[in-house]
């Protein structure tokens, strides 16, 4: 019994080494990101896209479909959300493959803004310490704007103003109710739907039933 608890003991020091190292390592990932160039370049550089396209410039149906389908709790957490990660764990879980990932939507401007999609724990500890510095130097509002207008569409289109364009030939403020449901699903698997209109339309419909909900709420 003294053995097996020395065990318990030992392999729980090692996890607790691997974690320190992990953060550590992912800490000094972003040092080096952000000491290339500052976040609030990076975000300036986004502003200056001749594609970018104001809040007050897109359509709420999109906007609030977009929040309700990849992080209805956005404006109530911070960086992280430790209850969507549950969460996220339990529907994997229960489902046997990956269906959620967890990240917040100031994660995925993080991660689009300095780092690759390649999953791996140094990255998402890299990716978290920017979402940290952007949650607190700008809004809500000034997060999903990023947000809406670096995600990728699919079919080669970055931004929002792209995507409405390619895929309805209209304004983002002119989207309609089916139009911005259709674009707002994209971002979780662009490559898949941009290029399948059947498995977006399944995709649309996860999405209305998340908006209707979250505007429920």
């Amino acid at each position: 019994m003294k053995f097996i608890k020395k065990l318990l003991k030992i392999g729980f020091i090692l996890v607790i080494l691997v974690v320190i190292s992990i953060v550590y390592t992912g800490y000094s990932h972003y040092k080096e990101a952000i000491s290339e160039i500052s976040i609030s370049e990076k975000v300036d550089s986004v502003k200056e896209n001749v594609s970018f396209v104001p809040l007050e410039e897109i359509s709420n149906d999109f906007t609030d479909a977009v929040v309700a389908v990849e992080d209805h709790r956005f404006y109530e957490h911070g960086a992280f959300d430790f209850i969507s990660l549950i969460r996220a764990s339990l529907v994997n879980l229960k489902a046997k493959e990956i269906k959620e990932g967890g990240s917040t939507l100031t994660q995925q401007v993080a991660k689009n803004l300095y780092f690759s999609n390649k999953q791996q724990f140094i990255r998402k500890v890299a990716e978290l310490f920017v979402a940290f510095d952007l949650e607190k130097t700008y809004s809500k509002d000034e997060i999903l704007e990023l947000y809406v207008n670096i995600i990728y569409y699919g079919e080669g289109n970055y931004g929002i103003q792209k995507a409405s364009t390619y895929y309805f030939g209209k304004s983002p403020a002119e989207l309609n109710y089916d139009e911005a449901t259709y674009l707002a699903g994209l971002p979780q698997s662009p490559s898949v739907y941009g290029a399948n209109n059947n498995l977006a339309k399944r995709r649309q419909v996860e999405v209305m039933e998340a908006l209707t909900d979250y505007r429920k709420e």
